[in-house]
């Protein structure tokens, strides 16, 4: 049983709260804490000129501002702290204000702890977004007010009054956000898992077990979706407290989803045909069949054909940017991790060249260099980990004989013109970094952006 909301409104009154992030989600956080009568101060690592505007409006509204370097030393003292997803829960600020017996939260706990309407939360290493988003698209077509959040979407804590329990969510849900989550969600889909953001957890086993909140907490009556084919998902079914539901692009599963001779079926029925699907690529349809088995009690079979036949796929995510001189050039800068990376080369049935390289994460890239050779025409490389991609491929022609064309750049608009000037009439051109972009751009949005900028530019 869902508590009811008033009871946070009762608590939070008065309150002392510390808000660690003036990021997208919390922005419309302190305002809303604001608004239920919390004295409020926010942190950040920003400085006011950098935050501009937000920091002009928040001191016009009373809002202590706690910024630049050094910007937690004042994190004590608080009823209550809010922390950014990113924060480790074991950072030395937030060890401290725990033994002071602050109540240590984040907007989406608090968020799933009250919401009435049912939620369906994705997780995984890759597809996490695009799964996130045909569920929202088929509960929308079946007639559902439907409301997106977490990773994607916008920030919903603060309209957690306007959703009613007819209503349904979708959350894309990071392993940040759930190292501290300990709620059950009604219905949680794991696309896959394989190593990724190394760099912020202390091992794959913490990554995991991240994961495994999504579920850890659930009730008899609640939803987990697994991917047969993913070792480490599979064992999940081991730790499930609910009903468990799975989907295979491998092998048929009666009472699954399942992708069989070009047709992807839902408990034996068929769905659609792979061909008719808009988005490309065997991710993909391990994505629609996850969606497909989790939302088999709110959606009917000619919905989801209905979608799967009509959406285009989401932006910076195999995106077909523009046909130049015969050449196509694609938008993979969702593409992080190596794992994400593979899955779009393999989208494509064809050698591409492919632009690859960004921040380190500390992940393995000689998956990138065993699997994905075949599919690779030329490699430009740029970023901070072009070196250690450039190694791997060195080792797989050292030990195999296998070449792989490799050209090192420095900047995203020298590896696209090195890309043009490599390419063929036919060839096709693909952003897919395998790697996150924060040694030269904020996000990979901004990432894609910039590429889809300079390939118009052409």
């Amino acid at each position: 049983m869902k508590k009811e909301f008033k009871e946070f409104k009762e608590f939070i009154y008065g309150k002392k709260v510390g808000v660690v992030g003036i990021g997208v989600s919390n922005i419309p956080l302190i305002n809303f804490l604001l608004d239920l009568g919390a004295k409020v101060v926010a942190f950040d690592k920003k400085d006011q000129k950098e935050l501009g505007e937000i920091a002009v409006d928040f001191n016009n509204k009373g809002v202590v501002l706690e910024l630049g370097e050094g910007y937690l030393n004042n994190l004590t003292g608080f009823d209550v702290i809010f922390k950014t997803p990113s924060m480790r829960i074991d950072s030395e600020a937030l060890l401290r204000v725990k033994e002071e017996g602050t109540y240590i939260t984040s907007e989406m706990e608090e968020f799933v702890r009250y919401c009435k309407g049912k939620i369906y939360g994705v997780t995984g290493s890759d597809g996490k977004t695009t799964t996130t988003t045909i569920i929202s698209k088929m509960l929308e077509a079946e007639g559902y007010k439907t409301w997106v959040g977490g990773n994607i979407g916008n920030p919903l804590f603060a309209q957690i009054e306007e959703i009613k329990e007819v209503d349904r969510v979708v959350l894309e849900l990071s392993s940040f956000q759930l190292m501290t989550m300990n709620l059950p969600i009604d219905v949680a889909i794991c696309t896959n898992l394989a190593p990724n953001h190394l760099d912020m957890h202390k091992d794959m086993q913490e990554y995991i077990d991240a994961k495994k909140n999504i579920f850890l907490y659930q009730e008899a009556e609640n939803v987990l979706v697994v991917n047969r084919e993913n070792d480490i998902t599979y064992e999940f079914e081991k730790e499930a407290k609910g009903i468990v539901r799975e989907f295979s692009s491998k092998r048929e599963l009666k009472s699954g989803a399942y992708y069989k001779d070009d047709v992807l079926y839902l408990l034996g029925e068929e769905v659609c045909k792979k061909d008719n699907i808009i988005i490309k690529g065997m991710h993909n349809v391990e994505n629609y069949l996850a969606a497909f088995i989790a939302t088999k009690d709110d959606v009917c079979i000619k919905t989801m054909k209905s979608v799967a036949e009509s959406f285009n796929g989401v932006e910076h995510r195999c995106e077909f940017v523009k046909e130049i001189d015969g050449v196509k050039y694609y938008n993979d800068s969702i593409a992080s991790s190596p794992t994400r990376t593979l899955a779009g080369l393999k989208a494509f049935n064809r050698k591409v060249i492919i632009i690859a390289g960004g921040y380190d994460k500390h992940l393995k890239f000689e998956p990138l260099a065993d699997e994905g050779y075949p599919y690779i025409k030329e490699l430009v490389l740029l970023g901070a980990t072009k070196d250690k991609i450039k190694e791997v491929f060195t080792e797989l022609e050292e030990k195999k004989g296998i070449k792989v064309n490799i050209t090192e750049t420095n900047s995203l608009e020298e590896a696209v013109n090195k890309a043009k000037s490599l390419a063929d009439p036919g060839d096709i051109i693909t952003l897919s970094p395998a790697c996150a972009s924060f040694d030269m751009f904020p996000n990979f949005m901004v990432r894609g952006n910039k590429f889809k900028e300079i390939v118009n530019n052409l």
